[in-house]
């Protein structure tokens, strides 16, 4: 008898795409995606986007999770959901960042992943690719 595998095995370089897919779909703005150098401990991918409100970053951290859980990618942990400046989720392999504009301004953390590759932001269209 087959165990079901309890999480997707597709690598963060097709999950990402996916995520970034909805994101943009849900009026996440200005998506930049990293992807980070091989062996980072922290993980593959990068994605971060911009929301309108707090209210907007938990809805876009909510609705992100629950496709996550319904595609079957483990989702570790969010960070930062109360306050929704700056809202973090952690899929293991790829870990999204939601900031209201003036935060991600302040932490700028593009030029934190500047060594690391920049991935188009339209890098694939979502599940119908898969």
């Amino acid at each position: 008898m087959t165990k079901e595998k309890k999480y997707s095995t597709l690598p963060a370089s097709e999950k990402a795409p996916v995520m970034q897919h909805w994101l943009a779909e849900h009026k996440a703005r200005d998506l930049a995606v990293f992807q980070l150098p091989e062996g980072n401990p922290l993980a593959d991918i990068v994605i971060i986007a911009s929301a309108s409100s707090a209210r907007h970053a938990r809805s876009l951290a909510d609705g992100l999770s629950e496709m996550c859980k319904q595609e079957k990618f483990e989702i570790l942990r969010t960070e930062g959901y109360q306050e929704g400046q700056w809202v973090l989720v952690d899929l293991n392999d790829v870990i999204v960042h939601i900031f209201q504009e003036p935060v991600r301004e302040l932490y700028r953390l593009e030029a934190l992943w500047s060594g690391a590759e920049a991935l188009p932001a339209t890098a694939a269209e979502g599940k119908e690719n898969l």
